[in-house]
């Protein structure tokens, strides 16, 4: 879809992957402006009702960044996280939407160059799927 520039929520945690998008932004390395980053002190946090809220207030996707498995510093939020996501891609299924507004990525905050990579993957691949449906009922309200 031409012209049309995504809204990308990343949910990135405290300790490696927002460090990773900081460390991103350190080094000047280009992502996209449509990547709205919020800091969360664990993946394991994110609960679904908060990806939920994303998409329904306008978020044409969305992405829950944490360390890497084995890394996570809460122990197992990562895990948690992934169990989340990959629980809400099928919901997504189920209600029409694309599974693939919904991703989970395990970052160290060394990989700041992976974090500018997968801000563009997101942003490209949501472009290619155009506006949430989702996202109508927001612009109308």
């Amino acid at each position: 879809m031409k012209g049309f520039k995504p809204t990308i929520v990343a949910f990135c945690c405290h300790y490696c992957a927002y460090a990773a998008a900081d460390l991103a932004g350190s080094l000047r390395l280009e992502y996209p402006s449509s990547i709205r980053i919020v800091e969360v002190p664990c993946s394991g946090r994110v609960e679904e009702e908060l990806i939920l809220h994303a998409f329904a207030e306008g978020a044409d996707g969305v992405l829950v960044a944490g360390c890497l498995e084995g890394d996570c510093h809460f122990q197992k939020g990562n895990v948690r996280a992934r169990k989340r996501v990959e629980y809400l891609r099928q919901l997504l299924t189920d209600i029409g939407l694309e599974p693939e507004r919904l991703a989970m990525y395990n970052l160290s905050s060394a990989m700041g160059k992976r974090f500018a990579e997968i801000a563009r993957e997101m942003t490209e691949k949501v472009a290619g799927l155009g506006p949430s449906p989702l996202r109508k009922g927001v612009e109308e309200a």
